[in-house]
């Protein structure tokens, strides 16, 4: 958009008019502000002319199907993730087993995060989080108990 301000080019031309923008609000938003700047919107497969009154309405349909199909596959995928949770499924990435008093030991004596985790071969995040689980009267210094 920045270019089309800036005049670098004469016309869009996209594949599929639902490629352009993510919501119908958004492609009508950024196509009332490409005519305004007298830039040209041509989408190829769904040979649209939008400087005529049936072009603009072919692409107010076209844009809500393509919002309403969006949607459905978005409460399809909910419900799929859903429906395997239910039945026991384990989503997102494995869990990584971390000794975390081998950390409080490290950090014990100076080891950095960098260290640690190089040394383990696990991210930071991963490395402060089992440090962080660890009960702080744990890591108390002995001189400290006293």
């Amino acid at each position: 958009m920045a270019d089309a301000h800036q005049r670098r080019f004469d016309a869009v031309l996209v594949w599929k008019i639902d490629r352009f923008g993510r919501s119908l609000k958004h492609l009508v938003i950024s196509l009332a502000e490409l005519g305004a700047l007298g830039v040209a919107f041509i989408s190829f497969r769904d040979n649209l002319d939008l400087s005529t009154p049936s072009g603009r309405l072919m692409f107010q349909i076209i844009g809500a199907m393509a919002e309403f199909e969006r949607a459905l596959i978005q409460e399809r995928v909910r419900a799929g993730l859903r429906n395997a949770q239910a039945k026991g499924k384990m989503l997102g990435r494995p869990r990584v087993v971390v000794d975390a008093s081998k950390i409080a030991a490290m950090r014990g004596h100076g080891l950095s995060w960098a260290q640690i985790q190089a040394e383990l071969r696990v991210s930071k995040g991963t490395a402060q989080r089992a440090f962080a689980s660890i009960p702080k009267k744990v890591l108390l210094p002995v001189s400290a108990k006293d």
